[in-house]
Formats: C-alpha cells, sequence, structure tokens
C-alpha cells in the first residue's frame, strides 16, 4: 500500500507542468490522452507508490490543485 495518496482537481489544471519538474522522484506528467473541459492536459502521477509526500508538487502548483494525504 502506498504511503501517500496524491489527487487532483483535473478540471482545474492548466497542465503548467511546474510540479512535474518539482517532484524529486520524476513520478508526475501530464496525461496526454485526456483534456480537461477548458481544453488542457492535466497532471497525473505514474507511480503512486513512489511518492515519498515531499509536498512539492502540490507547493509549485499555482492553483492548488494537488492534495497529499498520509496512509495509515
Amino acid at each position: 500500500m502506498a504511503k501517500f495518496t496524491l489527487t487532483f482537481n483535473k478540471e482545474y489544471c492548466k497542465g503548467c507542468e511546474l510540479c512535474v519538474t518539482a517532484c524529486p522522484k520524476g513520478i508526475l506528467a501530464l496525461d496526454k490522452e485526456f483534456t480537461n473541459d477548458a481544453g488542457y492536459f492535466p497532471v497525473g502521477i505514474t507511480d503512486q507508490e513512489a511518492c515519498i509526500g515531499c509536498q512539492s508538487c502540490a507547493r509549485m502548483c499555482p492553483d492548488c490543485i494537488i492534495t497529499i494525504v498520509k496512509n495509515d
């Protein structure tokens, strides 16, 4: 089981990739097969198990669309 769970409010993501570059584990990427209602490719996680919960992605996001929860 993953130690942390990342969730994204994909409808508000603008695909700026700031979180992608901020992630030290390199586990975030834009979803090139889905566009939100605004026409952007939103971010997603490629390996939930690898997340270390550092919150670099959430702090970098200008639209505050990323939530990180520690799993017990």
